[in-house]
Parts: structure tokens; sequence; C-alpha cells
């Protein structure tokens, strides 16, 4: 029997596994780290998984033990960034519909819980980096400063979208540097294109929360460019591609690449012209779906590698 979806968030899946599985006690602390909601844990960890393929050697495979150490880092620290990230807004949360059944603001989990809860991410994260070479783990400590900041920018700029990319693509480097032992300008080019990524695919998840947002006073790129969305959604994307084009050419990926990322170019293509801004759920569907973008360009860099 499917346990009932009690104060599920608006944005969850339909029968997700924490609603069809998860014990009642256990469930308002999952949803606490959105693992009811995992496109944002792919979105962290795809950015670590292209670094750690363009690292590899020329002709080989990627490191399948650090492909596997980064999944399950980034599944608990995008856990630990969400639970942190909800304590910062839990007098926001409940004054935005889509974000009003969230634990905290529905009072199924106590603020005390919640840090507790961050806690225990925080040491299982450490355990996890405490695995990984010198430079892997003084990032790793590095990316903290961004992570405490975050949540905090929609009050103060309105760019928060800026700051959510340097925090989600940092993989880029810390990957890079779990392979290499240093931060090439190969992987520099990764994460500024992954952070101009980032302000397109955000921005399209921030028109769900235009209104409200505008009623609270919180900040976004989407209430920023408004109808101008469709013509910077290009222009992030545009960067995206060449930031990508660039540091896979620096990387010894070889023209094979150019070629290779025309699919992920495709997909990009389709979510700029197909965007309705006053859409919710359209805009959800391709938010999400850079997922497949993050495959696409993956996919890619792997058999250019192979290929050099």
């Amino acid at each position: 029997m499917i346990p009932p979806p009690d104060k599920a968030p608006a944005d969850a899946p339909r029968r997700n596994w924490v609603d069809r599985y998860a014990g009642r006690r256990l469930r308002p602390y999952l949803r606490l780290s959105r693992l009811d909601r995992p496109i944002g844990t792919w979105l962290l960890l795809l950015p670590c998984w292209w670094s750690l393929a363009l690292a590899a050697p020329a002709g080989g495979w990627p490191d399948f033990r650090l492909f596997a150490l980064f999944a399950l880092g980034a599944l608990v620290m995008r856990g630990a960034g969400c639970t942190f990230n909800d304590i910062a807004d839990r007098h926001f949360d409940g004054l935005v519909e889509r974000t009003r059944n969230r634990p905290l603001p529905s009072g199924d989990v106590s603020l005390g819980a919640a840090i507790a809860w961050l806690a225990v991410q925080a040491l299982i994260g450490l355990a996890i980096l405490l695995t990984l070479n010198r430079t892997a783990i003084l990032l790793g400590i590095a990316s903290l400063v961004l992570i405490a900041i975050y949540p905090f920018m929609k009050r103060v700029t309105w760019w928060p979208q800026f700051f959510l990319g340097l925090a989600f693509n940092w993989g880029a480097l810390m990957g890079y540097g779990a392979v290499r032992g240093n931060v090439a300008p190969t992987a520099l080019l990764l994460y500024a294109a992954g952070i101009a990524w980032t302000l397109g695919y955000d921005t399209i998840y921030a028109h769900q929360d235009k209104e409200d947002d505008a009623l609270i006073g919180v900040k976004s790129t989407a209430r920023l460019l408004g109808a101008r969305t469709g013509r910077w959604l290009a222009v992030f994307y545009a960067a995206a591609m060449a930031g990508l084009a660039a540091g896979g050419l620096a990387g010894g990926l070889g023209p094979w690449f150019v070629l290779l990322r025309l699919p992920a170019a495709g997909h990009l293509v389709w979510q700029v012209r197909t965007l309705d801004i006053d859409d919710a759920g359209g805009c959800l569907v391709r938010f999400r779906a850079n997922r497949d973008f993050g495959w696409l360009v993956l996919a890619a860099i792997v058999i250019a590698k192979l290929l050099a």
C-alpha cells in the first residue's frame, strides 16, 4: 500500500519513491534533502562527471571508482545544501505557493531537528571527501563558502542564479583536481560553461515563482529579465556551449568533440524555442530536461576522449 503523500511539495514528481516507500517519520527528512526530487542531484553531479571524464588519459575510460564516490558525495551534499537553504528560507517558503508545504514551514520538521539532520549529512560528506586527494579536499572545503552564501543572495542581488552556478558547478574543478592533482585552464573553462548553463536552467525554474517572489520582495533573473528571458537564455546557453568547446579542445578532445556536442546544443535550442515563461508546468519540464543535456555532454566527452 502506498502511503498518502501528506503535505507533498507541489513540484515533486507524483508517486516518487519517498512517497511510495519511506516511513512516515523519515519522509519529512528525505523531503528536506529533496530526495523526492532527484533532478538537483543530477545537475550537481554531471559537471563532476564531465571533469572526471575530461581528466581521463587520452584513449581511456574515466575512473569509475571516482564516478561512484562523486555520485554519493553529490547525493549527500545536495541534501545538506537543500537542508541549509530551507533553514535559511524558512520564513519565506511559507509565503510561496510552491514551497509552503516544505517540511520546515509546514511544521513537519522542527528547526532543531533540521540542524541535526544537516550535521549528519555534512559529516557523511566529509567522510567521502577525505577519501580523495589533497587538491580535491581543499577544493571541497573551499566550496563551503559558496554553499553558505547562496541562500542569501536572492535578498541582495537580481542574480542569485549566478551564485547558484558558482556552487553547483564547483565539481568541475574538484573532479579534475581529484584525477590530475591540479586545476588546469581546461577545468576552469568547463566551470565557466557550467555557470552559464546554470544561469539558463535556473532562470527557467525561477519563472515558476515570479509572482510570489514579487510579493515578498525576493529577487531572481526571472523577475529581472521578464519578457526578455528567451533572448537571454540564448546568450547563456551559447556561452555554455562555447565554454564546453573551448574546454574540450584545451583538454585535448580534438575536433570530434565539436561534432559530438551538437545533440546537446540542439537540446538547448529546443528549450529556448519552446519555452513559455507563463506556463509553470512547462518551465518545470524544461528545467528537468537539463539532466538529459548533461548526459549528452558527458557522452560527447567520453567518446571524444576514447577517440583522442
